[in-house]
């Protein structure tokens, strides 16, 4: 399990890797689990999910994909019933995901039918993080993949579109969760854009 992050994870591997992943929002995911919250870098345990290792490294090695995301998705729906779609975080992470991070912590807490104050102490507590930072990172993510999409975007209007309160702004949060400014990341999504176009062609001719 990975918590939030402020810069990329990278995946060393000899060969090929292949991986399947889970998303979950971090106001969900020890619920999800079944998991009371952990602060620890490392959090060691057993869990029941484990049991599909078998299964799906069967379909894995047959090629089968397809049916190895469909076991894992299964898996999760399930779970998230039994999650209660009318708990205080489920409500104020709806509230959030909706608003794309640009929604005011007081807006999320009247959303959960809380008080600010004790919708940050019940946040930070489950997820280990505020509501601020899990909004942040939310717009940050929006940004990021607008830029990856699109080099040349207009970093003013993208400050505008989500809520920043100018360019400035804007760069401050991206280099804060990436790492990197995004002039510099628009560049290198325009490089690996280029690369690929590249490979493209390549295979086509």
């Amino acid at each position: 399990m990975i918590g939030l992050l402020n810069q990329p994870v990278i995946f060393y591997a000899k060969d090929r890797l292949e991986t399947i992943g889970i998303r979950c929002f971090p106001w969900t995911v020890f619920d999800l689990l079944g998991l009371a919250p952990n602060k620890r870098a490392l959090h060691v345990f057993d869990h029941p999910v484990a049991q599909l290792q078998h299964q799906l490294n069967a379909f894995v090695l047959d090629g089968k994909i397809e049916e190895a995301v469909a076991e894992v998705k299964q898996y999760f729906l399930q779970a998230r019933a039994q999650v209660a779609a009318n708990s205080m975080l489920y409500k104020a992470g709806t509230a959030m995901q909706v608003a794309k991070g640009t929604i005011p912590v007081s807006e999320v807490a009247a959303a959960a039918h809380v008080t600010v104050r004790t919708l940050e102490r019940n946040f930070k507590r489950s997820s280990g993080h505020t509501v601020k930072d899990v909004s942040g990172l939310m717009r940050f993510e929006q940004v990021r993949n607008r830029l990856w999409m699109d080099p040349s975007a207009n970093l003013a209007r993208l400050a505008n579109e989500f809520g920043y309160t100018d360019q400035p702004h804007l760069s401050r949060e991206f280099k804060r969760y990436s790492g990197i400014s995004p002039a510099a990341f628009a560049r290198k999504a325009k490089t690996g854009q280029q690369m690929l176009s590249n490979d493209l062609i390549n295979l086509s001719s």
